[in-house]
């Protein structure tokens, strides 16, 4: 368990500390010593308010009016101060709280998404990587939030417990205790009263609400889970429906929210009863102080105004006390976020380790023309070998058909080349000054406008507007050439043929040196598929091509095929031996 505690600790550090040594560490700063002069003042505020409750109640026991009023205008400007404290408090803590934000998730996306991490953690640790859309999205936000909410929350209580210990001291006088023929003599013992409730307290709370912590972090997990599982449903509908499947997914969602419902359940009954004693404890806390000051007001040793002094002092010292009580949960929900971002982090760090431990293909770029692949190997991430010592020179103008079984590596070849792969060795050479593109089977479509779709990830040069309608005519997609600008998510809206087809008019718009298709024109009709090829034949004549592909309709647009066997075998002859 300490060992546990230890690593919390160690991952909220780690977490936290970037971001005040940063480039912007001294405005953070500054914002924070700004919030803390303002918790400050708002402790201030509160101990004059203290004291005026003395007079106050005072004036009123001696029903006198002019003191009356003149107390309601010393509580209405303590208490105008203390709304202008707190409002900017707030204020500044928000700022703080969205740039740290920002800072953060930007070194989240920049770790996720550098050398293809993203993709790698995948094939490294599926099993540990649930949900990073979640944890850059909304753990982030929790994290930082809790964290200054929580610290300033303990500064805050801590030095009201030092302001209104001192007050609760002065005003306790003695307690004296007669037990036979001894008199045992207590100084302060109002203090003692509130620090033995308040650890008695925080003792059975942290007993019973501990399971809130694994609980917290599971339901989390649960819920990412079955949102995940609609959105794949919304974004494979038409595939679902095809099938006919919807009552198959009817089960799969019904038993993914059984989840999400039996953990709810128990973080149920397990806050039921934790509020049942935070809600007795903190009814019994509104009386308890003028319970234990009521014998000194009795014996006539304190006045009326000084028995609310006290009782509100008590009142204060036992709220600071109880921080750890009232902040139980949100402190077991911060814990779970620290231990998800940190294996978060933990896992991204174990794919940049085994990049740099790893043996895999190395991809570099020299000046020569020709794409050169020397001695590679490329493996399953369970070590079997795919392919062995395969070596290929192609110079521009060159092409190359990949065939082979299914499973065979054709698509991990292309990966391979990609520079995406991990599990292998061997040399990759591209021309220094060329530029590489690769197109997948079913091609990435962001939810963006239909310009900025053609252009993913961007263009290299402008293009105007009539030659973007023209490439979308080439491409069969005339029908979109007056939609450049509509904005939608272009996956959902276009059939799987036409997104392939999109595919192909980014490449007559980004006109590659490398052009490496994998299947690239599985849903399209073969004269579609030739006028394609015939169009990246015309315009892009110096073009070393790649593509993995079935059909004989291919053979004519390729000089060499390259087939595999998936056991580490591989041939390449001319096209038609």
């Amino acid at each position: 368990m300490r060992i546990e505690k230890l690593a919390t600790l160690k991952n909220a550090w780690k977490l936290a500390k970037g971001y005040w040594v940063s480039e912007e560490r001294w405005r953070a700063r500054g914002l924070l010593a700004a919030i803390v002069a303002l918790n400050l003042g708002i402790v201030y505020i509160n101990v004059l308010i203290n004291a005026w409750r003395n007079t106050f109640y005072n004036v009123l026991n001696e029903r006198n009016k002019d003191g009356f009023i003149s107390a309601l205008g010393d509580f209405s400007l303590l208490a105008g101060i203390f709304i202008v404290i707190a409002g900017y408090q707030l204020y500044l803590r928000m700022m703080l709280t969205i740039r740290w934000r920002k800072w953060l998730t930007k070194q989240y996306l920049g770790d996720w998404l550098s050398n293809q991490t993203f993709y790698r953690m995948k094939l490294v640790d599926r099993e540990n990587t649930d949900n990073p859309d979640q944890r850059i999205s909304e753990d982030i936000n929790l994290f930082v939030s809790h964290a200054l909410t929580l610290s300033l929350g303990l500064l805050r209580e801590g030095v009201t417990l030092v302001s209104f210990i001192v007050i609760l001291w002065h005003m306790s006088g003695t307690l004296e205790i007669p037990l036979g023929q001894t008199v045992f003599v207590v100084s302060g013992y109002l203090v003692w009263a509130a620090i033995a409730y308040a650890g008695l307290g925080t003792w059975l709370t942290v007993k019973l609400g501990k399971p809130l912590v694994s609980l917290n972090f599971i339901q989390q997990r649960y819920e990412a889970d079955f949102r995940f599982s609609l959105m794949r449903l919304r974004e494979n509908s038409e595939s679902v429906a095809l099938y006919k499947g919807q009552q198959e997914e009817e089960k799969n969602f019904i038993a993914r929210f059984q989840q999400v419902f039996g953990n709810y359940w128990k973080l149920m009954n397990l806050n039921k009863r934790l509020t049942w004693f935070t809600a007795g404890y903190g009814q019994l806390s509104i009386i308890f102080g003028i319970l234990v000051a009521a014998p000194r007001y009795f014996a006539n040793k304190i006045s009326l105004g000084e028995m609310f002094q006290i009782a509100d002092a008590y009142g204060t010292v036992q709220s600071s006390l109880s921080f750890f009580i009232d902040s139980f949960t949100q402190l077991a929900e911060w814990k779970a976020v620290i231990d998800r971002l940190g294996q978060f982090s933990t896992n991204m760090e174990k794919v940049q380790t085994l990049r740099n431990e790893v043996a895999e293909p190395e991809i570099r770029r020299q000046a020569q023309l020709e794409l050169a692949v020397e001695e590679l190997d490329v493996l399953r991430p369970d070590g079997h070998r795919l392919l062995a010592d395969f070596s290929l020179r192609l110079l521009p103008g060159e092409s190359l058909l990949v065939s082979g079984p299914s499973g065979c590596g054709k698509s991990t070849l292309l990966r391979a080349l990609a520079g995406i792969w991990p599990f292998g060795r061997g040399t990759i050479t591209f021309p220094a000054d060329k530029q590489a593109f690769f197109l997948p089977q079913k091609s990435y479509i962001p939810i963006a406008t239909l310009r900025q779709a053609i252009g993913y990830p961007g263009l290299t040069r402008p293009v105007e507007d009539d030659q973007l309608r023209l490439v979308l005519e080439e491409c069969r997609l005339s029908f979109l050439a007056g939609r450049l600008d509509d904005m939608e998510d272009w996956a959902q809206v276009l059939s799987l043929g036409e997104q392939q087809r999109l595919a192909f008019a980014r490449v007559l718009l980004q006109q590659p040196d490398i052009l490496i298709l994998d299947e690239a024109t599985t849903a399209l009709d073969e004269p579609t598929e030739q006028q394609l090829y015939r169009l990246l034949k015309e315009r892009l004549p110096q073009a070393i091509l790649i593509s993995v592909g079935h059909r004989s309709t291919l053979f004519q647009y390729h000089q060499t095929k390259l087939e595999l066997d998936g056991r580490g075998g591989w041939t390449i002859l001319p096209v038609g031996a």
